[in-house]
C-alpha cells in the first residue's frame, strides 16, 4: 500500500507512545545497575544443578564481575564436564556434590537455612523441582509473603526501567496474592533506587468493568493503598496497556494520573498476560532483561533455556543489590 503524501517516515521520526527521542544503547540502564552492584560486596550464591554450558559460564562470570562467590550445587562429574565442555576453569569455586536435581535443590534450601548462601541461582533444573524445595512446608524458605517474580526490563524505547509481575510463578492470583505481588515488585524497585514507584494495574480497559475481574481488583488495591495495606508506591488501575506507558494515550482517553504514561511497575492480570507481555518487549521490542523471585528468605534468580548469560549476570547484580538494601526498622 503506497503511503499518503506528508506520511512518510523521516529520519528522525520515532514511535508516538515513546517518551525517548531515540532509543538508547541496549541494555544500558540494565549496565548500570551491574556497575552499581560491584561497589557492594560480593553475596554468596548457591547456583543449583548447574549442568549445562550457560548455567556454569554465567555463575563464572558474575563472579568474574565481583557480584557473587558462587557455590555449585548438583553432580560433580556432570558439573566439571560441562566446565571442561565451555572452556571455564573452576578453580577456587565450591562444589557441593548432589546426586541429582532434587537432591541439589534440598542442599541448596538447606545451606540457605543454615545461613551459608545468601542466595540462590537456578540451573539446569525444571522451576517446580526449585520451587518445590523452596516452598515446602517447615524445610523451605516460605515467609509470611506470597512468593512471585518481577521481570526488570530495559526497553530501548521506554524512558527508564520497567518492572513487569508476575510472568513466572502465580497463575491465577487472588486479591490477596496480587497485594504481595505488588509489595515485592515495590520492595525490588526501592532497592534500584526508585523512592516511590509507580504502579500500574493492567486489565484490558480503564474503566471497572463487573465482566472483568481484573478491573475490580486493580480498584480494591487502589483502596488497599489508600488505606496503607501496600505502601511505599503510588498506584492506579485499572488501566490498559496504552495508557499506562503513554501519556498521549492517557491524555487521548482523558485519565487524570500520576502513574499513567510513567509506569515504574507494570503488574499483570494474570501469568500469561505477563508471561506473553514480557516477552513481546523482549522479541519485538528489542528490550534486555533480567528477574528476581521475591517473597521467600532470600532472593532466587529463576533463569530459562533461554536466557544468556549477560542476564544471568545482571540478576546477579539485581540478587546483590537486593540483599545489600537498607532494611526498614522492625
Amino acid at each position: 500500500m503506497s503511503q499518503s503524501a506528508g506520511c512518510e517516515p523521516t529520519a528522525t521520526s520515532r514511535p508516538p507512545w515513546s517518551m525517548v527521542a531515540q532509543a538508547r544503547t541496549r541494555g544500558a540502564l540494565l549496565d548500570a545497575l551491574v556497575r552499581r552492584a560491584q561497589a557492594l560486596p560480593p553475596i554468596r550464591m548457591g547456583v543449583i544443578h548447574p549442568c549445562d554450558a550457560r548455567s556454569v559460564e554465567g555463575a563464572i562470570a558474575a563472579r568474574d564481575k565481583g557480584l557473587i562467590v558462587p557455590t555449585l550445587i548438583g553432580p560433580r562429574a556432570k558439573i566439571e564436564a560441562a566446565a571442561r565442555a565451555s572452556g571455564v576453569s573452576l578453580e577456587g569455586v565450591e562444589i557441593v556434590d548432589a546426586p541429582h536435581s532434587h537432591a541439589a535443590a534440598d542442599q541448596a534450601v538447606e545451606l540457605v537455612r543454615r545461613g551459608r548462601l545468601h542466595a540462590l541461582m537456578k540451573g539446569a533444573l525444571h522451576t517446580d523441582e526449585l520451587m518445590t524445595a523452596v516452598i515446602r512446608d517447615g524445610a523451605g524458605l516460605r515467609t509470611d509473603r506470597r512468593i512471585s517474580h518481577v521481570f526488570v526490563i530495559d526497553a530501548p524505547y521506554y524512558h527508564k526501567l520497567l518492572l513487569v509481575t508476575d510472568a513466572a510463578i502465580n497463575i491465577a492470583p487472588t486479591l490477596d496474592t496480587k497485594r504481595d505481588i505488588v509489595r515485592n515488585a515495590v520492595d525490588l524497585a526501592h532497592a534500584i533506587g526508585i523512592e516511590r514507584p509507580k504502579v500500574a494495574l493492567l486489565s484490558a480497559v480503564e474503566t471497572v468493568e463487573g465482566k472483568i475481574p481484573s478491573t475490580i481488583e486493580a480498584a480494591a488495591l487502589c483502596k488497599m493503598a489508600d488505606r496503607g495495606q501496600i505502601a511505599g508506591a503510588e498506584l492506579d488501575g485499572p488501566l490498559a496497556f496504552d495508557n499506562a506507558i503513554s501519556r498521549e494515550a492517557a491524555d487521548a482517553k482523558h485519565i487524570e494520573s500520576k502513574v499513567a504514561g510513567d509506569a515504574d511497575i507494570l503488574v499483570a492480570p494474570d501469568l500469561e498476560a505477563g508471561n506473553i507481555l514480557a516477552k513481546q518487549l523482549v522479541f519485538l521490542g528489542g528490550a534486555d532483561t533480567a528477574g528476581l523471585v521475591l517473597g521467600a528468605r532470600v532472593p532466587i534468580v529463576l533463569t530459562s533455556r533461554a536466557d544468556d548469560v549477560d542476564s544471568r549476570v545482571v540478576s546477579s547484580a539485581l540478587a546483590q543489590i537486593f540483599t545489600h538494601r537498607p532494611r526498614a526498622a522492625p
